[in-house]
């Protein structure tokens, strides 16, 4: 008997947030319904203060059962108690990472548009790989875009078809437009924008995605 398919949302922090008022933003995401992963990516930020944000995230990660994923830096993942890493192509190689992080946190590759990317991810012990950005995305400059690329839903039907590592769906995924992404084969759905800029708040946010996945799968 062929097993259920699962999407899980994965939450991805804004670049800069403010403490203590984001840690009650997460609190309101969680409360809107089942989130499988969060990654804080903070940019420009010194070491002190993703470490003091990662302190106030991380218990809400695990007090929903959530992976608490850290972004860019294997290092500060270790310090700060991380569940893993996720690195992107100019962050150093997998193998590197694993050195730092040891066996036992996952590692996730930013692999955009290609497929040979995400096989040598793979092929390196990455434990899942992200393409994106699918749609117009303030996470990635438009030189980001033009470097690498922008996904169609092929890419995640052709690896949920022929590879078992899990695969991220990014760049800018609504409620609105994660279905086709889910029915392709997208094992999560990452959002930024969707979720801390929703008009109603996180928690109604997280609940859309929630019932827009499930109605995909």
């Amino acid at each position: 008997m062929e097993q259920e398919r699962e999407c899980h949302l994965y939450l991805v922090s804004p670049p800069q947030i403010i403490l203590p008022e984001f840690t009650e933003q997460v609190k309101a995401a969680f409360d809107g319904g089942h989130v499988g992963s969060f990654q804080l990516r903070l940019k420009g930020a010194s070491d002190s203060d993703i470490l003091r944000a990662a302190e106030a995230i991380i218990p809400i990660c695990h007090q929903h059962g959530a992976a608490f994923i850290m972004n860019d830096s294997p290092e500060l993942a270790v310090r700060a108690g991380a569940d893993g890493v996720h690195i992107g192509q100019d962050d150093g190689s997998v193998a590197a990472a694993r050195k730092v992080v040891g066996k036992d946190r996952v590692i996730g590759v930013s692999c955009h548009d290609s497929r040979h990317m995400a096989m040598d991810a793979g092929e390196e012990g990455a434990d899942y790989v992200a393409f994106g950005a699918f749609y117009p995305t303030k996470s990635k400059s438009a030189e980001a875009l033009a470097r690498y690329g922008v996904p169609t839903p092929d890419i995640l039907e052709w690896w949920q078809t022929f590879i078992v590592l899990p695969c991220v769906a990014i760049g800018g995924i609504t409620p609105e437009n994660c279905g086709a992404l889910v029915s392709a084969g997208a094992d999560f759905i990452a959002a930024i924008t969707a979720v801390w800029s929703h008009t109603q708040g996180p928690k109604a946010a997280v609940k859309a995605f929630n019932e827009a996945i499930g109605k995909a799968l």
